[in-house]
């Protein structure tokens, strides 16, 4: 994908031009915010039960991509991951066998989190869409509960993206060939590698081509509420039926976000005259799905991009869409 450092899409924005949004999540779920010290220090690490041998920790996974940004880029400032973890394993210290939960000490007490996800944005290189700045952005998903623990040491799993972050909403933009959900190794150099391959594979302009694109095609309100209205329809379909559509991964309660996102967002909602465009159609998916848990996010939002542009080429080329028709 071309992402050194002397050659990348870089969106020179005047300084008296930028505005600055308030802080969102970039998921939120059922997440709680943490950091790199936190992860390294205070946190144990979970070890395949029949032979003790170490799982790669959270902090070794975001360390090392985030050197592999360093080092594809060449960079010289400082990346600060933004990190969100859920689902806490608690645990406590030999001494305090016995002990009721309530009296238990600080130092007595050990935890790690099955599930964590980061985002390590690179503000240096961003681009302008359709007004909103988006900023590259690279990072990952790990979730314990995908390995076996109680067996001997095997590939374990990972989750690693590329794509950008709108800096508007803190909405993540990836694409399908910005994701690699099936990440399997064995070490932390072997999954160095294939961060390197994600990061030189992405294609970053054809991405970009696509997210512009999408500002140019619209719904009217009523397109909108029967789309919407086909959404809801078809997690009630039969198995057949859904072989035959779009495989799509939001569910009802992430519909009921974006419809109320439509009439209230502050940025994404409908026009003055009630139709949306594309692109606001996305961001409301995408702004929806933070609420899916770790697990699953990286793959729903995948859908939600993979889902605007399959209804795009439908109404630019005037052909039959089961969700708009």
């Amino acid at each position: 994908m071309n992402l050194v450092i002397n050659n990348p899409i870089h969106q020179v924005i005047d300084e008296e031009e930028v505005i600055v949004f308030p802080k969102r999540n970039f998921i939120e779920a059922n997440t709680i915010s943490t950091d790199m010290e936190h992860l390294k220090n205070d946190c144990t690490i979970p070890v395949f039960a029949k032979d003790n041998e170490c799982t790669i920790s959270h902090y070794e996974f975001i360390n090392s991509t985030k050197e592999v940004v360093e080092d594809i880029l060449n960079y010289n400032g400082i990346l600060q991951p933004d990190i969100r973890v859920s689902h806490v394993i608690k645990g406590r210290t030999p001494n305090a066998i016995g002990k009721p939960a309530k009296e238990l000490l600080e130092h007595e007490k050990t935890i790690y989190y099955e599930r964590m996800a980061f985002a390590i944005e690179v503000p240096e290189i961003s681009e302008t869409i359709n007004g909103n700045k988006l900023n590259l952005t690279i990072g990952g998903v790990r979730s314990y509960n995908q390995e076996n623990l109680f067996s001997k040491k095997s590939l374990e799993k990972f989750k690693v993206f590329i794509g950008f972050q709108n800096t508007v909403c803190t909405n993540l933009c990836i694409s399908t060939d910005g994701l690699k959900e099936d990440i399997k190794v064995g070490s932390v150099l072997e999954l160095k590698s294939k961060v390197y391959d994600l990061i030189n594979s992405y294609k970053k302009k054809e991405h970009l081509i696509q997210l512009e694109k999408m500002n140019d095609l619209s719904l009217s309100e009523t397109q909108f509420c029967h789309l919407i209205g086909k959404m809801k329809l078809y997690a009630h379909l039969n198995k057949e039926e859904k072989q035959q559509l779009f495989p799509l991964a939001v569910n009802d309660t992430q519909l009921n976000i974006v419809l109320r996102d439509y009439n209230l967002d502050p940025y994404f909602s409908k026009s003055d005259n009630k139709s949306i465009n594309f692109w606001k159609l996305y961001n409301l998916l995408t702004e929806a799905n933070k609420s899916t848990y770790i697990d699953s996010n990286l793959e729903r939002n995948v859908n939600a991009y993979e889902f605007i542009n399959h209804l795009a080429i439908s109404v630019e080329n005037q052909s039959y869409n089961w969700f708009l028709h």
